[in-house]
């Protein structure tokens, strides 16, 4: 299969965009940028299309995708008995970076939730993903654009390393500005229930869900056999090839830690760089969770670069969207935390 290129600037923007829109109509999938990571979108309602996005990725088949609209009305079509409080979180956050599990209709393919009788959608906030969901007509599946496990991409390059000659396009934009997945929620069980943290954070939520509980598998490694509604919640995920150790501690002693260790790698707070004498890389400012979140994913795909058996990670914070960073490294290290 040859992938095609869909540039996004100015001479292009409409062409590119109802090229994409045209595929997808035509059961085709495209990766696709969104404020997130970039997507790889298909059809919500082809079973079809759904499997081509299963079969590209790798990805196990109990492992539920997203459904991204551009509308309200759309919503309609893809979930029912909509409670209240999804609604007012809705409005508040859509177009944004989080996605409601919510009772299915019978429109979108069931391959879509996994076989379970919920649904997972959000209504992204990036112009492009908007315009293609628009013109396309179709509310659009879409997981990240990578091969199963491996670090998300967060622009059209890491997608083009992954997955070029496996889809039928990409989408070329700028890199996405938030750079960790969606916020999840569930609106199935009650009181509802944080399953996926992410840039909408539990403190947000808060103000407007004051019982939100939050699922032990944000933290922790769910059971085996568990079903899950959300992804990125059951399977190891967002690893690189090197081996992943997340360390929790204060900035001196992660220094102290990492420089006493022989063969490895470290991924360091910005401020940390120049006192770390084993290879490393930076993800962003301490201080900044903001900055971790858009670059835990470059440096997590980076970091085999440096050819080393493990690497160390400084862990981030557990407040506001650095409990997105520290949940995806958790999954990226397979549970393994070293406590300084």
């Amino acid at each position: 299969m040859i992938t095609k290129k869909l540039l996004i600037n100015k001479e292009s923007y409409e062409n590119s965009i109802n090229e994409a829109a045209a595929i997808l109509n035509d059961g085709g999938i495209v990766a696709i940028p969104t404020e997130t990571v970039y997507g790889l979108a298909a059809s919500a309602k082809s079973d079809t299309a759904i499997k081509k996005v299963f079969e590209a990725k790798g990805r196990p088949q109990d492992n539920p995708l997203i459904v991204h609209i551009s509308n309200m009305d759309m919503l309609n079509f893809v979930a029912k008995d909509i409670p209240e409080k999804a609604l007012d979180c809705a409005k508040r956050f859509w177009p944004g970076p989080l996605t409601m599990v919510l009772p299915r209709t019978d429109y979108t393919a069931p391959s879509v939730s996994a076989g379970l009788n919920s649904v997972a959608v959000r209504m992204p906030s990036h112009k492009t993903a908007l315009d293609i969901i628009e013109i396309s007509g179709l509310p659009l599946a879409a997981p990240s654009a990578n091969v199963s496990g491996s670090p998300s991409p967060t622009s059209p390059f890491h997608v083009e390393n992954d997955l070029n000659g496996k889809i039928d396009a990409i989408v070329y934009d700028n890199e996405c500005a938030v750079g960790v997945e969606s916020t999840v929620i569930s609106f199935c069980v009650n009181p509802p229930r944080l399953l996926r943290p992410g840039a909408v954070t539990k403190e947000q939520l808060l103000e407007i869900i004051p019982d939100l509980a939050v699922d032990k598998a944000v933290l922790k490694e769910p059971e085996k056999d568990a079903k899950v509604e959300s992804p990125g919640m059951k399977y190891k995920h967002y690893a690189p090839k090197t081996s992943v150790f997340l360390v929790e501690g204060d900035s001196d002693e992660f220094i102290k830690f990492v420089n006493s260790e022989k063969d490895c790698s470290a991924i360091c707070f910005y401020e940390e760089f120049n006192q770390i004498t084993v290879p490393k890389l930076s993800y962003g400012e301490g201080e900044n969770e903001e900055s971790l979140a858009k670059g835990v994913f470059s440096a997590l795909r980076e970091i085999d670069n440096l050819n080393l058996e493990k690497v160390y990670i400084h862990a981030p914070s557990k407040t506001g969207i650095g409990l997105a960073v520290y949940n995806r490294l958790l999954r990226a290290a397979a549970f393994r935390v070293i406590k300084l």
